[in-house]
């Protein structure tokens, strides 16, 4: 059920996230390849750099009550390895350079996985 949900809700972007999506995309963003509604275990994420892996979540005014939802959330995805960036709604229109600069710097600071060796390497 989860993937047919993520694939409703990439037809149906918020505008912060069809304005986001479309700076993010064809890794515009220091050539980095960004998926957007992401199914991940019992979760569908906003955005993410699996190969960095780093998720961008956008939160509008009903973020605000979910406050626990969206702590255990994040929790959960940081124990798979992932952090987590979280930005509000009106961030993306009102300062979309800075919300750039602030997904640039944590791409920075979560260096690639090591290559996988090559047949016969390390034996």
């Amino acid at each position: 059920m989860t993937k047919e949900f993520a694939r409703t809700l990439r037809k149906n972007l918020t505008d912060a996230e069809q304005k986001l999506w479309r700076r993010l995309r064809r890794r515009q963003l220091h050539r980095h390849k960004f998926r957007r509604q992401f199914p991940m275990g019992a979760f569908v994420l906003d955005f993410v750099c699996l190969e960095r892996k780093l998720i961008v979540e956008l939160d509008g005014g009903q973020h605000a009550s979910e406050s626990k939802y969206d702590a255990a959330r994040t929790l959960w995805l940081k124990e798979q390895g992932y952090s987590v960036l979280r930005f509000w709604n009106n961030q993306v229109f009102q300062e979309m350079e800075a919300v750039l600069e602030k997904i640039g710097v944590a791409l920075s600071f979560h260096p690639p996985p090591p290559p996988s060796p090559t047949r016969g390497e390390g034996i």
